[in-house]
């Protein structure tokens, strides 16, 4: 395994310690690889950050300090400041809108300075251990549009006449991802979905590469005996410290449909043998139709989870009509190794449903009612958002539930309603006890249930799920499974949307 390439600064909260920082993430920056003008925009990420913290963190005379953890990443640099002074919640400074900006009103302007100089600017809550901003900077890579001919970049619509499908069967081979390889992967991502999918990363081949390098993806394709590029198809790791991987980015040119490069492309991710540990994979599967749901279950996948309007109704699926409203996916995992039984504190309102879902991925674990000392949550909490706006889709995750995990839970809720997020997944902790008494406070809120993700980031995980405004018919919400339609017409009954 490489080395870990990163520097650790502690710095006392006076800002004129500021240009210390830069100087030395900037030179770090520099030495991973980032232009010049790329550096810049670093420059203006930490200033803003870190004046940030030195001005909201700690009190006028508190002698502190905060950590600058500067560290490369398979795409490109993240910087982390740390520290443990007062709370600050980033979601009650108002946001800086330049054209109605008047006079000296500068409020929210740092923030909005640091998300337009970095590609991710998130916010943690640590607990005890304090909190966190990550900054997030991508090396230049070129996009697949920069690849395509003007008159491909021209085009806005899919190519009217596709090459015809090869009706009869060939000899092809599936195997590991070779970096010359990756364009032809962007490429077809491009022609089969446009620009939908949710993780642009597929549309840069180095991206690609890096991804591969690190083995935080693991991409397999199908070509043809004299190499000609047919599918591609990825396991991908949430970060290189989880033991679950999605499988996803599965797409076969037009041509060679019908060939079963799906099939196989699926048998050679689970059969390869995996660079890190690897406990489970999950998939989605979109439901304004059911082929996927189909593939999935041959390989042996269990339903476990329904999320609603999860993805707008612009994506794109060639030979099948457009969807007319947000997309809904089922949620399959299949355990990679025999799960061990746990103690699982569900809430009883929903222990039955999440029983049978266990059962159905091949899970037996031990439901428990937890003990009194523990009805009453305590410390604080460890919550982490993650928002992706192409997809108007936001996720929190309760790491732990602290005293006043309902309130922030709340205040995260209406700020990503304001900022008009259209479906929002909650993600609690089975394992925990405060899951079991916190749940009904949680669906006092809107949430309601959406499923659960064994070996998930905060645990063995129960998701809730909370739409804002959307129209949405469950009629042309299509399951497959059994275990789909039951979870479907579950969801349907606890959807306080529903007339």
């Amino acid at each position: 395994m490489p080395k870990p390439e990163m520097i650790r600064l502690t710095l006392p909260n006076d800002i004129s310690y500021l240009p210390i920082a830069q100087l030395c993430v900037r030179e770090l920056s520099r030495k991973f690889g980032f232009p010049e003008e790329e550096l810049d925009q670093i420059d203006l990420g930490v200033e803003e950050t870190v004046a940030n913290v030195v001005q909201h963190a700690f009190e006028v005379d508190e002698a502190a300090t905060f950590d600058i953890i500067c560290q490369k990443i398979p795409l490109g640099l993240e910087i982390v400041i740390k520290d443990k002074g007062l709370p600050f919640d980033p979601r009650q400074v108002p946001d800086f809108r330049p054209a109605a900006s008047e006079g000296d009103d500068a409020s929210g302007l740092g923030l909005f300075l640091a998300r337009q100089a970095m590609d991710k600017v998130s916010f943690n809550n640590l607990g005890p251990e304090g909190k966190e901003t990550r900054l997030v900077k991508y090396l230049p890579k070129k996009n697949i549009e920069d690849y395509l001919s003007e008159s491909e970049r021209m085009q806005t619509e899919p190519v009217p006449t596709e090459p015809a499908v090869i009706q009869e069967k060939i000899p092809y081979d599936v195997r590991e991802l070779r970096p010359a390889e990756a364009i032809q992967v962007s490429r077809c991502a491009y022609k089969s979905h446009g620009y939908t999918f949710f993780d642009d990363h597929i549309y840069y081949p180095d991206r690609l590469i890096e991804l591969c390098d690190s083995g935080q993806m693991i991409s397999a394709v199908a070509v043809t005996k004299e190499n000609t590029f047919m599918g591609h198809a990825a396991l991908v790791y949430p970060c290189l410290a989880a033991r679950i991987a999605e499988l996803t980015f599965l797409f076969v040119n037009v041509e060679y449909r019908g060939q079963g490069c799906g099939n196989r492309l699926t048998e050679y991710l689970f059969t390869v043998p995996k660079r890190y540990p690897l406990d489970g994979i999950y998939a989605y599967a979109v439901t304004n139709h059911v082929f996927t749901q189909k593939v999935l279950v041959k390989f042996k996948f269990g339903d476990c989870g329904l999320l609603l309007a999860t993805s707008p109704a612009t994506w794109m699926f060639k030979g099948i009509e457009d969807s007319t409203q947000r997309i809904s996916v089922i949620l399959s995992y299949e355990y990679t190794n025999p799960p061990e039984p746990l103690p699982l504190y569900a809430p009883v309102h929903h222990r039955e449903m999440i029983a049978k879902l266990y059962a159905n991925l091949g899970a037996s674990h031990c439901f428990m009612d937890p003990p009194d000392a523990a009805a009453a949550p305590s410390g604080e909490s460890v919550l982490e958002t993650e928002v992706n706006m192409a997809e108007s889709c936001g996720e929190i995750h309760v790491k732990k539930c602290g005293e006043q995990a309902v309130r922030e839970v709340r205040a995260i809720l209406r700020d990503l309603c304001l900022k008009q997020v259209a479906a929002v997944n909650l993600f609690l902790n089975l394992q925990d006890p405060a899951t079991y008494f916190l749940t009904r406070k949680f669906e006092e809120l809107g949430f309601f249930f959406a499923g659960i993700l064994p070996k998930a980031g905060v645990g063995e995980a129960l998701i809730l799920q909370y739409l804002n405004n959307v129209a949405l018919d469950y009629a042309k919400i299509h399951a497959y499974t059994d275990i789909a339609k039951e979870l479907l017409g579950y969801v349907r009954d606890r959807d306080p949307n529903v007339i």
